[in-house]
């Protein structure tokens, strides 16, 4: 599928972005206070009308979330209009617990989210690295929050208000760190994370600004907002959109000792603002502990199921290559010997009336691997080994003994069907097989040895039994099967 074209190069994205930032903030500036809402409110339609755009032309393939993320733009410019004064005289970052905080809290949500969701493909490709991003960003709220923003609230900020500004605060530290986390995994896209980026931090910058303005001055604060909010106007325009949602090639998820130590020291923000506060003896509670905590909790909780997680598939990976073979994916050869002497010791101790091994050897392999090459050999083992597998029986064992040598391995009562079988597979090996640039065929001589309740007999001598037949199948020229019986 070919990549959708971009709306413009990255140049004229760059160039109309700082255009309209420097027409739009002077504008700003020379409105004066009646006409800066007007002036506000045309900045927060821009970023609608580019998504729109982006969606329409296809530079933002995953639609559904993007349409999330644009409702939450609309219902940021659907508050501009009902509260068209809102930012100019000051209201950001006041923690007034009214209306339109909230509804302003439920907008930067459904942005949030749908950028989230949109980005969860590139996102899954490192999901550790990702709850670490979002770890640091949250704990690196804390102080931001405890020690530069409360302090300064106004007497009138109410505790609902508190709340909602500070999971604002929090979340939207944990989204950047996201979105740094995401830019470090490959370099395609990163133009469109650098307006998201610059998009949080300027909202972070305009809050702050606003919480610390003297003599409710609110100019600065709002400057800021407006180039937040043409940063997301420009996001959906870069030609890097179109790559956001796909993987990565790689990542590395080495979780190395130095990423350890920074999450360590991260985790241990709030608490050590906690203790300050208590040497201190300051007698107003702070929201930051219970609310910090309860966003922190199940992201550190889910990081372990992470590594739990990851620490099962490395041992089950270690586990299947303990006992199979890599290029064919049968048993290898610890494996059937170990099931071998199981089935032995079961025929001797009469839960088995009969085992029978299968010893069989290539016939033809080794000019095809000399003529054509070793792919071309791997290619005909691969071949056999799937072959053997269809055609031996549902509770019969195929392994690889090492090079063109296969063991088949049959509990309880064989008899008469092993010559059968042995047959089924011939002719199901001298099928031809296509390898890279031709296709060739190859033969088997089938070795079988068999062992009865009674018979006092070992592994070594009963594969040794079946490596005597198959070579007197192969000198015999009888290339099916010669049957060895112990007892």
């Amino acid at each position: 599928m070919p990549r959708p074209r971009a709306t413009a190069p990255a140049w004229l994205v760059h160039a109309g972005f700082l255009a309209v930032l420097a027409v739009a903030g002077t504008a700003y500036a020379l409105a004066g206070p009646a006409g800066r809402p007007t002036v506000y409110t045309l900045v927060t339609v821009l970023p609608i009308v580019t998504f729109v755009a982006a969606l329409a032309n296809g530079n933002l393939p995953d639609r559904r979330p993007w349409l999330i993320a644009v409702a939450g733009l609309t219902l940021l410019f659907v508050i501009q209009l009902i509260w068209p004064t809102w930012i100019v005289e000051l209201h950001l970052g006041r923690a007034e617990g009214s209306l339109t905080d909230l509804t302003l809290s439920t907008a930067h949500t459904l942005f949030l989210a749908g950028t989230a969701a949109a980005l969860r493909r590139r996102a899954s490709a490192d999901p550790g690295g990702m709850i670490d991003a979002a770890l640091f960003g949250l704990c690196a709220g804390g102080p931001l929050w405890e020690w530069v923003l409360r302090p300064h609230l106004p007497p009138g900020a109410s505790p609902e208000g508190q709340l909602l500004m500070l999971a604002d605060l929090l979340v939207l530290c944990a989204v950047v760190g996201c979105l740094l986390r995401i830019g470090m995994m490959a370099a395609a896209g990163r133009g469109t994370l650098a307006y998201l980026v610059a998009t949080g931090v300027l909202t972070l910058a305009g809050t702050i600004t606003s919480t610390l303005a003297p003599g409710g001055t609110s100019f600065w604060s709002a400057e800021l907002m407006v180039a937040a909010f043409l940063a997301i106007a420009a996001a959906p325009l870069h030609p890097g959109a179109a790559s956001l949602t796909v993987p990565p090639p790689a990542v590395d998820r080495t979780v190395r000792k130095q990423r350890l130590w920074w999450l360590a020291l991260a985790l241990s923000a709030n608490p050590v603002i906690a203790a300050v506060q208590v040497i201190r003896d300051e007698g107003s509670s702070s929201l930051l502990l219970p609310v910090g905590t309860l966003l922190v909790v199940p992201l550190v909780l889910l990081r372990i199921r992470l590594l739990s997680a990851q620490r099962d598939r490395a041992e089950r990976t270690l586990a299947y290559h303990a006992t199979h073979d890599e290029l064919t994916g049968l048993h290898n050869r610890r494996h059937i010997t170990a099931e071998i002497d199981r089935a032995l010791a079961d025929l001797d101790r009469g839960a088995l009336d009969e085992v029978t091994i299968m010893l069989c050897d290539l016939d033809g392999f080794k000019p095809v691997n000399d003529r054509y090459g070793h792919p071309a050999g791997d290619a005909v083992l691969r071949a056999v080994a799937a072959r053997l597998t269809a055609v031996v029986r549902s509770g019969d064992l195929v392994g690889r003994l090492g090079g063109d040598e296969f063991l088949i391995l049959c509990r309880g009562s064989a008899g008469l069907e092993a010559p059968a079988l042995a047959t089924r597979i011939a002719d199901a090996v001298r099928a031809p097989i296509p390898v890279p640039g031709a296709e060739v065929s190859v033969g088997v001589t089938t070795g079988v040895a068999q062992a009865r309740t009674g018979d006092a007999v070992d592994r070594e001598a009963l594969v040794g039994r079946a490596d005597a037949a198959m070579y007197a199948g192969k000198a015999g020229r009888s290339r099916t099967v010669q049957v060895a019986r112990l007892g």
